[in-house]
């Protein structure tokens, strides 16, 4: 991958400030979701155009109308899932694999599901060091049935719904987190799985960039 045009110096430096401004002061309170997002080089998993906006606290453009996910976002919802280090994670939306690498560092594995060949090809050489990731090339709302069920299912971005595809992948008790849009507006949301249903409920009213594949099928008015 050709390297970001700022010196790996200031990419550090950002990336500390990053954690100081962006996750320390909006309840990013687990210490292992802080510390791995301050190990975490999130420049490496970016588009090289992207590289050097790589710690701004704005969604960042990957192309094709995907985006990357704002740090607090990405932090919040890994602080709300709760993360065991012997879950099985269920990541859906991998992008360039930033999320997967972040959520590596912590959990016992993670099958990341993207949909995007550019963005999976960049996951694909990014991750190459971080072998408890598997990339999984598909639509992202299949998931993936075969290697379940998962402990988590970390949705990596904003959907108007949850398939019974994906909730079905998902252990009894496990753990859902991801974005919820309605009408425009996005809410991070978290849920478990029992054996009597599923339903998330919003934690945070935080932008959440969208996914592709989860649209709610538009009904007729007359």
């Amino acid at each position: 991958m050709k390297l970001s045009t700022i010196d790996s110096d200031g990419q550090v430096a950002m990336r500390h400030a990053m954690v100081a401004s962006q996750l320390r002061t909006n309840a990013v309170s687990d210490a292992r979701v802080v510390a791995a997002m301050a190990r975490v080089p999130r420049e490496e998993y970016l588009p090289v155009e992207a590289q050097d906006m790589a710690y701004r606290d704005t969604a960042l453009p990957l192309g094709r109308g995907r985006f990357q996910n704002v740090p607090i976002a990405t932090g919040r919802m890994l602080t709300e899932a709760m993360l065991q280090a012997s879950d099985r994670v269920l990541l859906i939306g991998a992008a360039g694999g930033y999320t997967a690498a972040v959520l590596a560092e912590i959990v016992a594995s993670v099958t990341a599901v993207e949909s995007d060949p550019a963005l999976a090809a960049l996951a694909r050489t990014a991750l190459v060091s971080s072998p408890k990731v598997t990339l999984v090339e598909g639509p992202l709302e299949a998931g993936h049935a075969e290697g379940g069920p998962f402990d988590v299912l970390f949705i990596d971005g904003a959907v108007e719904q949850i398939p019974e595809a994906l909730v079905a992948q998902v252990a009894t008790g496990g753990r859902v987190v991801g974005g919820l849009a309605d009408r425009g507006v996005t809410r991070l949301a978290s849920g478990r799985k029992t054996a009597g249903g599923f339903a998330l409920l919003p934690f945070a009213d935080i932008d959440c960039v969208p996914l592709p594949g989860f649209a709610l099928a538009k009904s007729f008015t007359f």
